[in-house]
């Protein structure tokens, strides 16, 4: 699983506070069903745009610059996902309609997964959480067949 530094944390956490700093709860509720970050691994750049493909901030990772590590989308996958969910509050607190998710995309759109749905009661969990959970479901199954 990728490492990320101090700084890296930092940086993508002042770009999700950025993401909540434009729509703050007093203003009126915004309609949006995604809000879409996107990576590079050639540039570094994570950028978070709305529905309608406008940008909303950006941030440059100096740790992804040239990351060809084939599992990058997964590590920061995972990094958002933790940090998204340590900012739950927030979320529940901007004035976008419910409900609404965070998907992280490639620039190249090669790569795209959910990281964060908010509508009060949707969890999505990591994946290594999950991980042989469908091996037990199938052997669960055959054993209920075999009876």
């Amino acid at each position: 699983m990728m490492k990320h530094t101090e700084q890296t944390i930092q940086q993508v956490g002042r770009l999700l506070s950025k993401v909540a700093d434009k729509f703050p709860p007093q203003q009126e509720a915004v309609h949006m069903t995604d809000i879409h970050l996107r990576a590079s691994n050639d540039t570094g750049e994570l950028s978070a745009f709305d529905d309608d493909d406008r940008e909303i901030t950006r941030v440059v990772v100096t740790e992804w610059m040239g990351n060809n590590d084939p599992e990058f989308f997964d590590g920061i996958a995972s990094l958002l996902r933790r940090l998204l969910s340590e900012r739950a509050d927030m979320w529940e607190q901007i004035s976008v309609l419910r409900p609404y998710s965070f998907v992280l995309e490639a620039i190249d759109g090669d790569y795209a997964t959910e990281l964060h749905i908010v509508d009060g009661d949707t969890v999505i969990l990591d994946g290594e959480l999950m991980s042989g959970l469908d091996g037990e479901l199938d052997e669960f199954f055959n054993q209920l067949m075999q009876e």
